[in-house]
């Protein structure tokens, strides 16, 4: 089973205050675990901010759009999210369209045409040890769901949450806590 590509999407019943209502991007899953950055969990950072610490002007589609927090690990650095995959000094591709980029190269060309069309910026990342997601999952924490650019990129994080749960027909608020065992 290889996740990548997909949404993680916490479980209503989540009692983990960072994960509780998250959508997870995973990026990247296999025998050594899984990491993924959440896309619609703001930080207290905007865009605005991180293109003034590049020394660059602010595109207009990138103004008072907030970071999000992708995660408890390394909230010191950068991550993001973008198509098309391009060329960047450090990039994991994640399918043919998407990768995930954590060097400054990419800060540096987001206000550059054509160089990167759409982007999630987040500080931070989520990982899982070898086994642990799998754990997690077969404990009904997660649901997954095929990822979806027009999710990943163009919804107001606002509504990821519930577009994540509505591409596989389903409203979390109709959903129990728990789990049933035959």
């Amino acid at each position: 089973m290889n996740l990548a590509d997909h949404f993680l999407v916490a479980m209503p019943s989540m009692d983990d205050p960072f994960f509780e209502g998250s959508v997870v991007y995973l990026c990247q899953h296999g025998e050594e675990g899984a990491m993924g950055i959440v896309i619609n969990k703001p930080s207290p950072v905007t865009m605005d901010l991180i293109f003034a610490a590049a020394d660059s002007a602010i595109p207009e589609r990138f103004q008072n759009e907030w970071v999000m927090m992708g995660g408890p690990v390394q909230i010191d650095r950068g991550y993001v999210v973008h198509t098309p995959v391009g060329n960047w000094q450090n990039s994991l591709t994640v399918n043919d369209q998407v990768a995930l980029t954590t060097s400054r190269d990419i800060i540096e060309n987001l206000a550059q045409p054509g160089a990167v069309e759409k982007a999630v910026v987040s500080i931070g990342y989520s990982s899982w040890e070898a086994g642990q997601l799998e754990r997690e999952l077969s404990e009904n924490a997660w649901l997954t769901v095929p990822a979806d650019t027009h999710i990943l990129f163009d919804l107001p994080y606002g509504d990821r949450y519930e577009a994540a749960f509505a591409k596989i027909g389903v409203n979390p608020g109709m959903m129990m806590s728990g789990a049933g065992h035959a």
